[in-house]
């Protein structure tokens, strides 16, 4: 499999910033952190502003959190600007303003986890690691294991059948990271999979079983509309656009339901988000 998808990978990788020489492992690690749970189209244009106004670890360091959760603008799970922060921070204080090569040294940073520890290694420095995001369990799923889709939470198992189908030579297991990674991205997708594009169809447990239908715990759906993320968007919203302190009076209006709203600010506040300051203000984080 690795010989088939990483030729397909050399003829059709998308040209994406994070992937050009320039980005450098601040670059990989910005897009990383970007790109959880939300498209690249929606990454690209954010990125590029990050990138611009923060080109270094430490550039970012030197700044309020709150600025950080102004530019991550609509791209959701604000947390993960919070976290981006912190790692700035810590890459700043401790590795002398470059990201760690190591997976120990990256694991070790605020809001890195055993993913974006490994996707980091791999993409900025060719390192051999199993990376599992979303769309290379998908692809395991299928072409190994012959399910339709993988559990809804990495398992061991899967930890294991990543090891084990990772190339031993360093170079070939960092592309064949990023080549499954854009299969299970551009083909092998959730729905609406091109079969007839994909370098490993004939092999396929999956397609060769006869495509059969998921048999495991209802998959999970992704609710927006109504929800108190919704709300702390909007919240968040209007203190990205404030140059001062916010008055409750103005938060109030962005939402009718009184009990959500303020379980959706507590929220926001417990999460480090938005501070509360005396006269009844919010702002986001300063320090």
């Amino acid at each position: 499999m690795h010989t088939r998808v990483i030729a397909w990978f050399d003829t059709h990788a998308r040209d994406l910033p994070w992937r050009r020489p320039e980005a450098g492992p601040w670059g990989v690690m910005v897009s990383e952190f970007m790109l959880q749970q939300t498209p690249v189209n929606r990454v690209l244009p954010v990125y590029e502003q990050w990138l611009a106004r923060w080109p270094r670890p430490a550039d970012l360091a030197k700044e309020a959190p709150g600025e950080a959760v102004r530019a991550w603008g609509r791209l959701g799970y604000p947390r993960r600007a919070l976290r981006l922060h912190g790692a700035a921070v810590a890459i700043t204080e401790r590795h002398g303003g470059d990201v760690p090569t190591k997976h120990a040294q990256l694991l070790a940073l605020p809001g890195i986890g055993e993913y974006t520890a490994a996707a980091v290694a791999s993409f900025a420095y060719g390192q051999r690691h199993a990376v599992l995001d979303t769309n290379v369990r998908r692809v395991f799923a299928r072409a190994v294991t012959g399910v339709r889709y993988p559990p809804n939470a990495t398992t061991a198992a899967e930890r294991k059948l990543a090891r084990m189908l990772l190339p031993e030579e360093e170079r070939t297991a960092a592309q064949w990271a990023a080549a499954s990674m854009e299969l299970g991205a551009l083909v092998c997708t959730a729905k609406n999979e091109d079969c007839g594009a994909c370098p490993i169809a004939a092999q396929c447990a999956w397609r060769l079983a006869g495509k059969p239908e998921h048999q495991g715990p209802p998959r999970r759906g992704q609710t927006y509309a109504g929800t108190d993320r919704q709300v702390r968007g909007k919240l968040l919203a209007v203190l990205r656009e404030a140059v001062a302190p916010v008055p409750q009076a103005v938060l109030d209006a962005v939402w009718e339901e009184p009990v959500q709203r303020a379980r959706a600010l507590d929220g926001l506040v417990a999460d480090g988000l938005v501070e509360p300051i005396e006269g009844g203000l919010y702002r986001l984080p300063v320090g």
